[in-house]
């Protein structure tokens, strides 16, 4: 092979090991449209819900979901709340029929409100928690008091982001309570679709006061 012929062979596995590291580049960006990347446990269904969730559904607001309507439905904090509505004689409790409305949101023109969406879809027993209010009367007189609902914020240091101070069994799809048309004014936010909520936000485990963070010298 003479000079020439080598010099040309150069140039040709150059050509080729440039168009082969910009594919090797574009991978991952083509990748990202359907997989993603670096999500805890719970960051890929929150991620998914994003995706799938109507702009509509995400931009609009409704201000009558507050934070007291959303206690009132609740036994105490972190109970399934009752359901607040009529239930049909043909409503059966099972997946399908809660999941019509309550799997992506949207306008419900007979409750003239946006529909919360449900944090736990896999769910199929939705009348095992949830259940109709059927009196204004108690069944039994009770002395039950309500535990205190957590406090909000509570962040370590201003402008830091605040602890999760709830548990998330069956509560680990953020986007479903805090983001979107239905969800509570006081607890809604506008960056749902970075997806990975845990990264910055940590679930608050402490039962006690907890003690000053000292860095180990």
């Amino acid at each position: 092979m003479n000079r020439s012929e080598r010099n040309t062979s150069r140039i040709k596995l150059g050509f080729a090991a440039f168009c082969l590291s910009w594919v090797l580049l574009a991978l991952p960006a083509v990748a990202a449209d359907n997989i993603p990347y670096g999500f805890d446990s719970g960051g890929e269904k929150i991620f998914t819900r994003y995706n799938e969730t109507p702009f509509s559904a995400m931009s609009g607001t409704d201000g009558r979901r507050n934070l007291n309507s959303f206690y009132e439905l609740r036994q105490y904090p972190g109970s399934p709340p009752r359901i607040p509505h009529k239930v049909f004689p043909s409503f059966s409790g099972e997946q399908a029929d809660c999941i019509a409305c309550h799997g992506r949101g949207g306008y419900d023109v007979e409750q003239d409100t946006y529909v919360p969406v449900t944090p736990h879809p896999e769910n199929e027993l939705c009348y095992q928690c949830h259940v109709p209010k059927l009196t204004d009367e108690l069944f039994v007189g009770t002395n039950w008091l309500s535990i205190p609902p957590p406090k909000l914020g509570n962040s370590q240091l201003g402008g830091s982001p605040p602890p999760i101070p709830h548990s998330l069994q069956l509560r680990g799809d953020c986007i479903a309570c805090h983001t979107g048309s239905g969800a509570v004014a006081g607890i809604r936010v506008d960056h749902g679709s970075r997806g990975n909520c845990r990264q910055c936000h940590v679930e608050f485990l402490a039962t006690e006061p907890a003690l000053e963070f000292t860095r180990n010298k």
